[in-house]
């Protein structure tokens, strides 16, 4: 009798717990006659200079263009992104949002001095702060990878403080560059 009244119970609780899907909102419903709703959908401002648009491929290899311009330089031993740049990455970054196709490789590098290791721990350090900036700027992640070069890929091949300024840095690619 009382497994009987318990078995009652236990289904009488899972009655009253079961759901019922909710009906389709009707448009307009819940809104009072003369009542405006207002969507805005999100424009992405297209890349510009001068009264050049910049949203096509062209602007990749114009160089009056920003985004012809593809290497951003880090102080020594550093990874963060010097204020410099920032027009730089937030053009790179504009044109990505507005290509959603196109895929970048953000490739970090360093200079010779340091162990190859560290070389190489520092170059994905530069290569993923300016993936995460671009991404924090609107791109998506699968648009965008990142690698480290290490010093096995100098600009200048020289050995005094010009050249490892040069080599210290991170390369944008796009796709069909790499």
């Amino acid at each position: 009798m009382r497994s009987l009244f318990l078995v009652a119970v236990l289904s009488l609780i899972l009655a009253a717990c079961s759901s019922q899907p909710a009906a389709p909102e009707q448009p307009g419903a819940g809104v009072t006659e003369g009542a405006k709703i207002k969507v805005e959908t999100p424009q992405v401002a297209p890349v510009t200079a001068g009264n050049q648009d910049l949203t096509g491929l062209a602007a990749l290899r114009d160089p009056k263009s920003i985004l012809s311009k593809r290497s951003i330089f880090f102080d020594f031993d550093q990874y963060v992104i010097k204020d410099e740049f920032r027009p730089l990455v937030e053009a790179h970054a504009r044109f990505l949002v507005a290509n959603a196709k196109m895929k970048m490789l953000i490739q970090g590098n360093a200079d010779e001095r340091g162990s190859r290791e560290y070389n190489l721990a520092l170059g994905q350090k530069r290569a993923d702060a300016v993936k995460k900036s671009l991404m924090l700027l609107g791109a998506k992640e699968a648009q965008l990878e990142s690698v480290s070069l290490g010093e096995e890929k100098p600009r200048n091949p020289g050995h005094d403080e010009a050249a490892w300024a040069e080599n210290r840095r991170g390369d944008m690619l796009y796709s069909g560059e790499y």
